[in-house]
């Protein structure tokens, strides 16, 4: 609601600046100081359109928080289709996100937590994380080494695909254990956008 009466303000002071820059411009340009007035107006409304962008990004990741859930730093949201690990990867970057990849062992658990409550406790999603360019090195989708790691290693010892299985999931089965998996499987996924 606060959001909306900020906006509804940044509107009436886009309007008020452009009839302002508009009588401005009606009329003679004689001297310095009209231009540099309409340059200042100008930069009025460069800033207040910047700020309005900005006001609209915000808005979006709330809604995306209200269809999905919160956690520190993060709202994640739950895609049920199943889709190969590119194409999951390509869905969540046309919404502006990547797919979920958890930093700490409180941050996974909190993803497992809500996969379990939103796809189902016997659901495997997609993670950001692959080892596409060499194998056994781990890495997100900028290309950082992942420093957190969560592998099911006492019963089956992953990663174990070698070659053939180079990115990674999620598994509500095993508690939220990391599998590697082949890239071309059809999986769910969880998008994560980043807030402040």
């Amino acid at each position: 609601m606060m959001e909306a009466k900020g906006l509804w303000i940044t509107l009436c002071l886009l309007l008020l600046v452009g009839s302002s820059l508009q009588q401005t411009s009606s009329k003679k340009r004689g001297g310095k100081k009209e231009s540099a007035a309409v340059e200042k107006l100008q930069k009025q409304i460069d800033d207040i359109v910047q700020e309005l962008n900005l006001l609209k990004e915000q808005q979006a990741l709330q809604t995306v928080c209200l269809k999905g859930t919160k956690i520190p730093g993060k709202c994640l949201l739950s895609d049920p289709v199943k889709k190969t690990f590119h194409a999951a990867s390509d869905d969540c970057i046309a919404k502006g996100g990547s797919l979920s990849t958890p930093l700490t062992g409180d941050e996974n658990d909190l993803l497992y937590g809500y996969v379990r409550q939103s796809l189902g406790p016997e659901e495997h999603i997609w993670l950001g994380i692959n080892d596409m360019v060499t194998d056994g090195q781990w890495v997100d989708q900028s290309g950082s080494s992942v420093r957190f790691k969560n592998w099911e290693t006492e019963i089956t010892r992953q990663p174990d695909g070698g070659r053939s299985q180079n990115c990674a999931s999620l598994s509500a089965t095993a508690s939220g254990k990391w599998f590697d998996e082949n890239c071309k499987a059809e999986k769910a996924s969880v998008c994560e956008f980043n807030i402040v």
